[in-house]
């Protein structure tokens, strides 16, 4: 990962940490009106849901209801504090039932922005975000979210005139200073970005978002130790956090930790949904320790195809010890191969929690792995009625493909690049894609777009971008793609 895949980073993880309709901080800006009685429930809900007493906060929604139950303030907070709770799909009537109380609710606006985002991705987002704009344009936290969203879709001028407008109406805001540090990040300027994190007072805070972003700016000042440690605690607090995870790992590897980078996510890339780059990483750690043998077992999982398999992840901090145990229970049954009995644990968790999305997933995870690829998308498709991430949107495909409705497939990845332009995975299954159909322009634009994206250490994708140009007449350019493919193979494996 070089130092423009860095700056990805940086607009797609740093950015979307900085924006999540999840966030503990998501009503902090908002306010609520009504009588005295009604504002101080509202607000005791909010003090004991921070405090994760959710519970206790359903409560005093409850009594708040029973005073002001057609308050539109009122339902986006049921929605958010439901959506903590994990009742994803009742989360999504209250906040439809608060947008149809109060249509031009600023809050019910924003609720609206982040759900399609979850859903439906960056771009479908951001009319709804304009809309909450406008019926409160001197909101700090919808300008804040607002231009985040702007810079996930790389449309960095945009988001600098929205950071620009949010300091103009709140200058000390912190969301001000950490998104300038972005914005400093991408543009090399790590100096300022670090003044400017400072100033912010967000790492200190322990904000996630901030956090990384710090440990980005290690890596670009060449300090990788540093981020090292910063990483290496937030992955203990997010160990779910694909993208972060691959961050440490190639801290690890910029610090030359080539045996703690193996001894961490050895076991991880082994695994069958390891992406790629993660493989490719330790596969290199091993070849500069000059085993070159296990280097060319990782390096050529790294070069193959990007099929979606399951594995268990193991308790260190590249598995996640801390990952929901029905997560972990059903995930070593799918490994297992035990269909039969991933496919009853999952109905008993829709049973136990019929309103999770998440669970919903995981039912689709075992319906696939089961064969069952028709009740898989029904069960995917309601948990993307609430999130789409991609990790979900790839197993959506895979599911797609297994039924045979590879126009589907193919159409719902060219959807997610739609929001998500930068994804380099998803830029280069569909440039995959492209090359069977022998579309060798799109397959050059698929690739060089994600090359500039930091996916120029793949040598499968350098060859594929070698072939397009052939076909393409450009023979020079072929020839160059091509020596850059055979450059990054593994040493002592080139065939004479």
């Amino acid at each position: 990962m070089h130092s423009r895949s860095l700056l990805w980073f940086v607009a797609a993880t740093a950015l979307a940490l900085a924006g999540c309709s999840g966030s503990d901080n998501a009503d902090d800006n908002t306010g609520i009106s009504g009588s005295a009685e009604f504002v101080r429930l509202v607000e005791d809900a909010r003090f004991e849901a921070d405090r994760g007493n959710l519970a206790q906060a359903g409560q005093l929604l409850d009594e708040a209801r029973e005073i002001e139950p057609e308050n539109p303030g009122l339902w986006v907070d049921i929605a958010r504090l439901r959506f903590r709770g994990g009742e994803h799909l009742t989360a999504l009537e209250a906040a439809d039932f608060a947008l149809e109380l109060g249509p031009q609710y600023a809050p019910a606006l924003l609720m609206r922005a982040q759900l399609v985002r979850d859903a439906h991705g960056l771009s479908a987002a951001l009319p709804w975000f304009e809309a909450a704009i406008r019926a409160d344009p001197r909101n700090p936290e919808l300008l804040a979210d607002y231009a985040a969203t702007l810079g996930d879709l790389g449309r960095y001028k945009d988001m600098l005139a929205v950071v620009r407008k949010l300091a103009g109406i709140e200058p000390r805001h912190p969301q001000v200073f950490y998104l300038q540090a972005v914005l400093a990040t991408r543009a090399g300027e790590t100096v300022l970005a670090r003044s400017l994190l400072s100033r912010s007072g967000l790492v200190e805070r322990e904000v996630p978002a901030a956090i990384l972003l710090n440990a980005l700016i290690d890596m670009q000042q060449a300090t990788p130790d540093n981020a090292v440690q910063s990483l290496q605690q937030l992955a203990n607090r997010q160990p779910g956090n694909i993208r972060l995870l691959e961050l440490l790992a190639k801290a690890l590897w910029l610090s030359g930790r080539d045996t703690e980078l193996i001894e961490q996510f050895g076991e991880r890339a082994r695994a069958g949904d390891a992406s790629p780059y993660l493989a490719e990483l330790v596969g290199r750690a091993h070849e500069r320790m000059g085993d070159r043998i296990a280097a060319a077992a990782f390096l050529d999982r790294a070069a193959s195809n990007r099929e979606v398999r399951w594995a268990v992840l193991g308790n260190t901090v590249a598995g996640g010890s801390t990952l929901p145990g029905p997560t972990v229970q059903l995930r070593q049954m799918i490994s297992g191969q035990d269909p039969s009995g991933a496919e009853a644990f999952a109905r008993e968790l829709l049973d136990r929690f019929p309103k999770s999305s998440d669970v919903r997933a995981l039912a689709g995870d075992a319906m696939l792995a089961g064969g069952d690829a028709e009740s898989a998308l029904d069960f995917y498709g309601t948990a993307a009625s609430v999130r789409r991430p991609w990790p979900l949107t790839r197993k959506i495909v895979a599911a797609y493909r297994a039924y045979g409705d590879n126009r589907a497939a193919d159409t719902l990845l060219i959807r997610h690049l739609s929001g998500e332009p930068n994804n380099t995975e998803a830029l280069a299954m569909l440039a995959e894609r492209s090359a069977l159909a022998e579309d060798w322009l799109r397959v050059a634009v698929l690739l060089d777009h994600s090359i500039s994206m930091g996916a120029g250490h793949d040598p499968r994708l350098l060859t594929m971008r070698a072939r397009a140009a052939e076909a393409l007449g450009n023979d020079q350019e072929a020839e160059r793609f091509r020596d850059r493919a055979q450059a990054l193979q593994p040493v002592g494996f080139v065939a004479n």
